[in-house]
C-alpha cells in the first residue's frame, strides 16, 4: 500500500490572462507560474488555478489546496500524491519553460 506524500510549492498567479498556462518561474527562490483566464473576482481564480495545476500536474483537483495567499499573486499551495519524486520532477520540467 503506497503511503501519502504532500509537497508544498510557492506559485505566481497572473490572473486575467489572454493564454492559459502553467509553465515559467518568477523571483528567488524560483515560484511557478500559473496563468489563467479567470479573474480575481470571488475565488474565481484560485479555482481556475486548482484546475490547471492538476491538469498540468497529473493529479486530482481535489488534492490540491491553497494554503496562503489566497488574496495575493504570490500562493503557497499543497499537493497530495502518491509519487512525489514523479511530481516533483514534472514541477521541474514546468518550471524550466
Amino acid at each position: 500500500m503506497s503511503q501519502m506524500s504532500t509537497l508544498r510549492l510557492t506559485i505566481r498567479v497572473k490572473p486575467g490572462a489572454s493564454r492559459a498556462r502553467v509553465a515559467g518561474s518568477y523571483g528567488e527562490p524560483p515560484a511557478l507560474v500559473v496563468a489563467v483566464h479567470a479573474q480575481p473576482v470571488d475565488g474565481q481564480a484560485n479555482a481556475a488555478v486548482i484546475e490547471s495545476l492538476a491538469s498540468a500536474l497529473g493529479v486530482r483537483r481535489a488534492d490540491i489546496t491553497v494554503v496562503a495567499g489566497h488574496t495575493g499573486r504570490t500562493k503557497i499551495i499543497e499537493i497530495h500524491c502518491d509519487d512525489s519524486d514523479q511530481i516533483q520532477d514534472r514541477i521541474a520540467v514546468l518550471l524550466a519553460n
